[in-house]
């Protein structure tokens, strides 16, 4: 918003000292975090004594783990605090005009309110259980299919391609978006790129690392381009379910879904840049996704408000950001690496996640067969998700959640570098 109120100024006013800096994400995005950070910390010790004057305290059951009995009690529903510090700050240095940005603030949204009904019901409603898990799978779906349609029929959702590139793609001159050519030097050679409504997506580790999810579909080419979308949307929807329930599983011990959101909001924040910016996007030979850049700014948003929480969610926690933060981190995370071309990395960037959720489905599925078969149900693990293996090992919390994060880190580290690892 504040660069086009500058913008607004200098058409008033002429040039105005400084103004030039909002024209660089780099700029918007350094101050989008400090502005979160200072949101986050100035205002979360306000929040939690508000919700502690509404008893608004966590209920834990007891289930045989170490610090369980001093969490009694403690505030949850601090996942407002998570979103009111990332959406400030976005709506204050972001193009509110970029469909990019306007889909991670839909999907923040989205995915706290449906958050927030379930907290409320476990706290006001004293029902445990909370939202019905088929109303939180519809409102998923609901996401899903939000930013399926929107990446699959606006027209500001493109991938810009050398036309050389597009037509050995399959792609003709007459499917781009518009008629404008750019042109770009690439040493004593000109490129002719185009603006194409591609269903493409960058594949790890591999030399021409472009796939289009039209070539998985067993008809024609043609009419596969016309079908994708029975594809693709269910696509969407298996990812932002996943990750989303992944990242409430994970919420289970002080800082631990914190530390790791951070961690990956800030890999994508470096992916939403090399993909806004043409020299980064071609020398790295990844897909160039122009209006990208200004989701480095929701993502430098995300980390500083998980940073802000973190003070007051690490051990001992003074509050906890329950469904209303977790959902909502999840649903973050995934929408952002969906409209970055990037879903096929998150196995890796998102490695925590996917361990506390097969953690919960092999101890499950394991159980019930031994059950069947034996007469009687055994566990692989001492306790599901993975991280209360752990505390039932004797490990202390901090310990479990610091080594996650270490983890995270290696994890982000080797999504990085799958940029040149080909």
């Amino acid at each position: 918003m504040l660069i086009q109120l500058v913008g607004w100024l200098e058409t008033l006013f002429g040039d105005l000292k400084g103004a030039g800096l909002f024209q660089y994400i780099s700029f918007r995005a350094g101050a989008a975090l400090i502005l979160s950070l200072i949101i986050s910390m100035l205002f979360g010790g306000r929040i939690i004594k508000g919700l502690q004057r509404q008893q608004i305290g966590e209920t834990v059951r007891d289930l045989g783990l170490s610090g369980q009995i001093q969490k009694q009690g403690t505030p949850t529903m601090g996942g407002v605090i998570i979103i009111m510090a990332t959406l400030i700050p976005c709506l204050l240095m972001a193009r509110l005009d970029n469909v990019y940005i306007i889909l991670l603030m839909l999907s923040t949204l989205w995915m706290g309110l449906i958050g927030f009904l379930d907290d409320y019901i476990k706290v006001f409603r004293k029902n445990k259980e909370g939202l019905k898990a088929w109303f939180k799978i519809l409102g998923q779906i609901g996401l899903g299919l939000i930013i399926g349609i929107t990446m699959l029929v606006n027209d500001d959702i493109v991938v810009r391609m050398d036309v050389k590139t597009a037509n050995e793609l399959g792609y003709s001159q007459n499917e781009m978006v518009g008629d404008t050519i750019y042109t770009e030097r690439s040493g004593n050679q000109t490129i002719r790129k185009g603006d194409y409504k591609a269903n493409l997506t960058n594949v790890p580790f591999l030399k021409d690392n472009h796939l289009d999810y039209s070539w998985l579909m067993p008809i024609s080419d043609e009419a596969a381009r016309k079908w994708v979308w029975l594809l693709f949307i269910p696509v969407v929807i298996f990812i932002v379910t996943a990750v989303s329930n992944a990242a409430n599983l994970t919420d289970g011990l002080d800082g631990l879904a914190t530390g790791v959101s951070g961690i990956s909001a800030f890999t994508l924040g470096i992916f939403a840049y090399v993909s806004g910016n043409a020299i980064a996007a071609n020398y790295l030979g990844i897909l160039h996704l122009p209006g990208a850049g200004e989701l480095v700014i929701f993502a430098a948003s995300l980390v500083g408000a998980c940073i802000g929480f973190l003070w007051y969610n690490a051990f001992p926690a003074q509050v906890f950001m329950g469904d209303t933060g977790s959902l909502t981190l999840g649903g973050i995370i995934a929408s952002m690496a969906i409209l970055l071309r990037k879903e096929l990395l998150i196995p890796i960037l998102c490695g925590i996640f996917l361990a506390e959720n097969l953690s919960v489905i092999i101890q499950v599925s394991y159980f019930k067969y031994t059950k069947r078969k034996y007469g009687e149900g055994r566990r692989i693990f001492l306790m599901s998700p993975l991280h209360h293996h752990y505390q039932k090992k004797g490990m202390h919390e901090v310990k479990i959640v610091t080594r996650f994060w270490i983890v995270a880190v290696l994890l982000a580290v080797i999504t990085i570098i799958t940029l040149k690892i080909r």
